[in-house]
């Protein structure tokens, strides 16, 4: 068993786990708090599908990257459990519905977004 553990895990300690400060997206009304707070700090959305191999992949990317201080909100939104809130989104912040996806708000607007592999790809402080 020590050979497939060196071979696919690298070491038998266990790995701690990123955890980041996901604020649950699971009500409409959220996106008018989220347009008010981003007059002021930087807010972000992940749209994640719960039922897609590449978002699930794309999301742990990019929780192992994320190294943003604390000037910004990071929501999670589960598009399959709340998928009146993932129209919402589109409608109100003007942004075609893809998954995974991440949104940058300011002042009220999506000033960047992304979806899968590019969402790793950008430079989120730039909008801090």
């Amino acid at each position: 068993m020590g050979i497939f553990n060196k071979l696919f895990n690298g070491s038998s300690e266990p790995k701690e786990e990123k955890v980041l400060p996901w604020i649950p997206l699971n009500t409409i009304e959220q996106l008018d708090v989220i347009t008010e707070k981003s007059k002021t700090k930087t807010q972000l959305i992940f749209k994640h599908s719960t039922r897609c191999g590449i978002s699930r992949m794309v999301m742990n990317q990019f929780v192992s990257a994320f190294d943003v201080d604390n000037n910004v909100d990071l929501y999670y939104l589960d598009l399959i459990s709340y998928r009146d809130v993932s129209n919402e989104v589109g409608y109100k912040f003007q942004v075609m519905h893809q998954s995974p996806q991440l949104l940058v708000i300011k002042n009220g607007v999506v000033v960047a977004h992304a979806s899968h592999g590019a969402i790793n790809e950008m430079d989120i402080n730039r909008f801090v």
